[in-house]
């Protein structure tokens, strides 16, 4: 599970744990990114924040786990790049993306999506009630415009109540002192208000 993380919160984890059940999953691996190169321009924490507070959010689950696998790597983030590097380490395994249904509608953006989808299976997260007619027009351009085959097996859909909670409201929630409780996990919360995060 890729994303900038910022902050976590119960949107992510409900998905995560549910996209594991669903799909029989060994484990989850949540991968924070390192420099995205989609959020250029955009004022995000530092990877070392970000990665600390999903490390403080999965703690508690035995099937999470969070990888520095991205961080750690100088050059931008691309996700082409961590699916690679993880079929080497993990030679015999089977990869799944999850990921929310509105960052897989810009898939045809990413560095080498055909590559992506021969690598791994997407999961792509929606809420009740969400439009899945726009996953099905990225389906139909992945096949006409990058000739892949087989598109109905690459891409999953699975729906998620909990992702009404977003990043964005968290911290625009934290920007003008509205309360946070219950969106995520209380000592995320508790380090955001002790490091003073998003209040600029």
């Amino acid at each position: 599970m890729g994303g900038t993380f910022n902050p976590i919160h119960y949107g992510h984890l409900v998905t995560a744990e549910e996209a594991r059940i669903q799909f029989d999953l060994n484990m989850v691996m949540f991968i924070p990114t390192g420099d995205p190169p989609h959020k250029k321009g955009q004022k995000i924490l530092n990877a070392q924040q970000r990665y600390l507070m999903t490390v403080m959010a999965t703690g508690s689950n035995p099937y999470f786990y969070v990888s520095r696998i991205e961080i750690d790597r100088p050059a931008l983030s691309h996700t082409i790049d961590t699916i690679k590097e993880l079929h080497k380490i993990y030679e015999d395994s089977q990869f799944f993306f999850i990921t929310g249904a509105d960052a897989f509608l810009d898939i045809l953006t990413w560095k080498n999506p055909d590559e992506i989808l021969n690598l791994c299976i997407f999961i792509a997260a929606t809420r009740p009630g969400y439009d899945i007619n726009r996953i099905e027009k990225i389906k139909e351009r992945l096949k006409t415009e990058k000739k892949i085959t087989n598109i109905g097996n690459k891409i999953q859909i699975i729906k998620i109540p909990a992702l009404a909670i977003s990043s964005t409201d968290i911290r625009s929630r934290v920007k003008i002192g509205k309360p946070i409780r219950y969106l995520l996990p209380e000592g995320v919360a508790n380090h955001i208000y002790k490091m003073g995060f998003y209040k600029k």
